[in-house]
């Protein structure tokens, strides 16, 4: 091939994950008739949100389903569920991810696993004609094939599940921590599952993180010591607890985030869990069948018999190392869009809506988006990312004024897309808007199950 006289043009624009917000990137493409092609890792649609299938989102039905996406379902039949509850997971996945990949059809590729972006015959030192060089992607597939793929642009949607933070509190594995990696679980248990059940009844656990995922959980696990003997928590948090470690409470504007707090609260208050405060791990050492938790400041907890750390998510960038990528020194998230997602400033709901101009980059053509698109930060908002592909797919088209337009309007609090706790969705009332009044909501862990998963 000639690659000075490649017609981009031709060539499609490949989305990398079928994901939320890839496949509704997918939409939004297939909408303007921009030939687009879709890369998943996995055997199906939402491969990450099937893992954490489990879990209940905080926002409801009406938030994360992208309106290009269901104009493209209505010729299908597909009924849009019941827009006021809140989908799991699992929901999620099988009841909107699924049937729109399905309705892509051939455009949706599955085990189709990313390993390199670059530009065609050029690294990233090389300046020269850079720009008019389609994008090369490398793929690999089964039975260790591999194969090339040229892009006229290329937007990653593959989230940042794959990576998820370290116990160490520098931002490295703990010493030992790699080592007793038998005992250490990075995401929230599934008590469902009998095999996952068993791990953890009767014995002593260390959840390490404060986030939503942290004090889910802590409810499961305390749940589950309601039900079997000898069952314990040791909430491990590098700060203090103060009025904003569980969140709003029952004063939350966001009943379902709020009672997750609570939960997390009643878990300690109830004796199912102890907190630990101010405790930043430097090491995890084994002592028998145990492991033991140091800090930093010598401090050692006493044994216990899993670790449960829930310290975030990272973006893996190692496979984009040929682009030019402008990232924030802190947040690894793009250069323009890190000061409206700092979350020492910013909570979900408190992000302006944003599209192309925030997630350009040197490279030209390349975008960041969703989960990915946020860096290390965690307060992501499915909305917004329906709003920033959106944006990006009308300046591939060549639509600028509807890439520069916002057609967004975020809540003032907003509606996270993580990870809910109360299991009784047909007993809510509340919508979980900005201005929806405090609510009493039903909070409990998965029940008892004798099936496998």
């Amino acid at each position: 091939m000639n690659t000075n006289t490649t017609d981009q043009t031709r060539l499609p624009v490949v989305v990398i994950g079928a994901g939320p917000v890839g496949l509704a990137a997918a939409a939004h493409l297939a909408g303007r008739g921009v030939e687009t092609l879709v890369l998943e890792a996995g055997p199906a649609a939402g491969g990450a949100v099937r893992e954490w299938g489990h879990v209940r989102l905080f926002s409801t039905w009406a938030e994360v389903v992208d309106p290009a996406a269901e104009k493209l379902l209505a010729p299908t039949g597909w009924v849009a569920p019941d827009g006021a509850t809140y989908p799991s997971g699992a929901d999620w996945a099988e009841k909107y991810l699924q049937p729109l990949a399905d309705v892509l059809g051939d455009k949706v590729r599955y085990g189709t696993a990313v390993t390199g972006v670059s530009r065609l015959g050029r690294d990233r030192i090389v300046d020269a004609d850079r720009d008019r060089q389609p994008f090369t992607v490398r793929v690999a597939l089964a039975g260790g094939i591999e194969e090339r793929i040229l892009a006229r642009a290329v937007i990653d949607a593959s989230g940042t599940w794959s990576t998820p933070g370290p116990i160490g509190a520098d931002g490295l594995p703990a010493m030992g921590e790699r080592a007793a990696t038998a005992q250490v679980g990075y995401r929230v248990p599934d008590l469902t599952d009998p095999a996952t059940r068993a791990r953890y009844a009767g014995k002593r656990t260390a959840v390490i993180g404060s986030g939503a995922s942290a004090f889910t959980a802590l409810a499961h696990l305390a749940a589950l010591a309601g039900q079997e003997e000898d069952t314990h928590s040791v909430w491990i948090l590098r700060r203090g607890i103060n009025g904003s470690t569980f969140g709003g409470g029952a004063a939350d504007r966001l009943p379902a985030r709020g009672a997750l707090g609570l939960a997390a609260k009643a878990a300690v208050d109830d004796g199912y869990a102890d907190a630990v405060t101010g405790f930043r791990t430097a090491a995890v050492e084994r002592t028998g069948d145990q492991l033991v938790l140091v800090a930093e400041d010598g401090r050692r907890l006493d044994p216990v018999d899993e670790i449960i750390a829930l310290t975030g998510l990272r973006p893996d960038v190692s496979f984009l190392s040929e682009l030019r990528l402008g990232l924030d020194e802190r947040l690894q998230a793009p250069v323009a869009l890190a000061p409206l997602i700092d979350p020492n400033q910013h909570s979900c709901g408190t992000v302006y809506p944003h599209g192309v101009s925030e997630l350009s980059h040197p490279e030209k053509d390349f975008y960041l988006v969703g989960m990915k698109s946020y860096g290390r930060s965690t307060a992501f908002l499915a909305m917004t990312g329906y709003e920033q592909v959106r944006s990006i797919a009308a300046a591939l088209a060549g639509d600028q004024e509807a890439a520069e337009r916002v057609e967004l309007t975020l809540p003032e609090t907003g509606v996270c897309g993580g990870a809910g706790l109360f299991d009784q969705p047909e007993a809510e009332e509340t919508s979980g808007g900005c201005c929806a009044a405090p609510a009493t909501l039903t909070v409990g862990a998965p029940a008892t199950s004798t099936g496998g998963r």
